[in-house]
């Protein structure tokens, strides 16, 4: 009897939780000469003289927002004692994060690193056992509106780190802000590592879950949001407009992710595998792009709706997804089922079996709901 090879998120979590158990430390940076001493940085509350604010939005850690004595601010990220994800990937999430602090350290210090990585947060100190992360303080905002900058900087950035084996996952509004001239992303505690070379991304074993893609997470995470509030605000004219401009820029995006996977010596599962999706995508944009608009939303609220009722992290934002997903199935159940737009066990199921199931899943997110503020987070 042939056991089935352990999945890399299987993989994953033995090691993590492994490490995690065990005393070895993980350490970015040199702790000597930082702006404050590790003890200062320990003890730290919100009322000590040095925090200038202190965010407790996040889901695995506090964060404050400090000055040092010489007028510099920083972000200071301190590991809650339990994370409030409920779930492997959300209780060791401050480990990974400090492994990828590390991986992008050793990346911006390549010839060029600095300039090709400039999307990325700097990271002074981190230490996984004392639980402690010091950025510099990010003087940004929020992105509201993604024009074609924005775009093509998240693309240039998210592509570029799928191509060094960073999948991230959690391209979420509160893990991207901009300063006005260029985006930053600085929290990694859902980036993992895997062979761009043999796969897709991390799920599964690595090349049998085709849906993930870094387009993908960030319409997941983000973008298919904001394009539903175009809708309700504007109309299907501008989500649609968005979307074309989304899509182009992604587009170009992958065609130079692929030849450089592809000067890399990647498998041609991997080039067969980005090359459909390109083509889909340039085929739509020949026409009007609704048809690829449905499948896409379809894809990505469905997978944001799951994503968050199994961290049992749902928002306000959860629910206008579900009401978006059970609109779209009794208007165009038939367009979606024409466009291969459903997955997995969604697959040759009616009408009334599908409104059943997320209506269901609507009310589980009711009961779910959390404060949402991970969008003060700054390094």
């Amino acid at each position: 009897m042939t056991t089935a090879a352990p999945t890399l998120e299987a993989l994953r979590h033995a090691q993590q939780l492994a490490f995690t158990a065990g005393s070895e430390e993980l350490e970015v940076g040199d702790p000597a000469g930082l702006p404050l001493t590790l003890d200062t940085l320990a003890r730290l509350g919100a009322g000590s003289p040095e925090v200038l604010h202190h965010l407790d939005a996040g889901l695995t850690a506090n964060v404050f927002r400090l000055r040092d004595p010489a007028g510099r601010e920083w972000t200071l990220k301190r590991a809650r004692p339990q994370a409030l994800v409920r779930n492997v990937d959300g209780q060791t999430s401050f480990l990974n994060e400090v492994q990828r602090r590390a991986d992008v350290e050793r990346l911006k210090h390549e010839p060029g690193g600095e300039a090709r990585w400039r999307a990325i947060v700097d990271t002074r100190y981190a230490s996984f056992r004392r639980g402690i992360i010091l950025s510099p303080w990010i003087a940004g905002e929020v992105v509201h509106e993604w024009d074609e900058r924005r775009l093509e900087q998240v693309f240039e950035t998210i592509c570029a780190l799928w191509v060094e084996g960073l999948f991230e996952w959690d391209l979420s509004p509160g893990n991207i802000l901009d300063d006005g001239t260029q985006l930053r992303l600085f929290d990694f505690g859902y980036m993992y590592r895997f062979d761009p070379l043999r796969h897709f991304n991390t799920a599964g074993h690595g090349a049998d879950e085709p849906v993930f893609h870094p387009a993908e997470r960030f319409e997941t995470r983000n973008h298919c949001a904001w394009l539903l509030q175009l809708e309700r605000s504007g109309g299907m004219a501008p989500a649609l407009a968005a979307f074309r401009r989304e899509k182009e820029i992604a587009l170009e995006a992958y065609r130079r992710m692929r030849a450089r996977i592809a000067a890399r010596g990647a498998e041609a599962t991997v080039l067969h595998w980005l090359d459909g999706i390109t083509t889909r995508w340039s085929d739509a944009l020949r026409g009007d792009g609704a048809a690829l608009y449905l499948a896409e939303n379809w894809r990505s609220h469905v997978l944001d709706l799951d994503d968050d009722l199994r961290g049992q992290t749902c928002t306000p934002m959860t629910l206008q997804r579900a009401d978006w997903i059970l609109a779209a199935l009794r208007d165009h159940h038939d367009a979606l089922q024409q466009h291969d737009a459903f997955l997995w066990g969604d697959r040759g199921q009616g009408q009334a079996v599908l409104l059943e199931r997320y209506a269901a899943q609507r009310r589980q997110a009711q009961k779910f709901q959390v404060r949402s503020g991970g969008a003060e987070l700054r390094g």
